[in-house]
């Protein structure tokens, strides 16, 4: 996997202020991405446990 490739962006909400939810496909850890104006920010998504959210992951070809 090239390192490019290692985050894939599953959800996106909004234009001026998006929301976006990005895995990290070589852990399956889902990010939360928020940018309003200049700022920006980006977070692990915990479940109501306060675990991490874990996508599964698809070995690699």
């Amino acid at each position: 996997m090239k390192k490019s490739d290692r985050f894939q962006k599953i959800f996106s909400q909004g234009v001026m202020e998006p929301f976006e939810i990005w895995v990290d496909r070589e852990t399956g850890v889902n990010y939360l991405y928020h940018a309003c104006g200049y700022a920006g920010g980006l977070t692990v998504m915990l479940g109501r446990d306060g675990k991490p959210v874990i996508t599964p992951v698809q070995p690699e070809e």
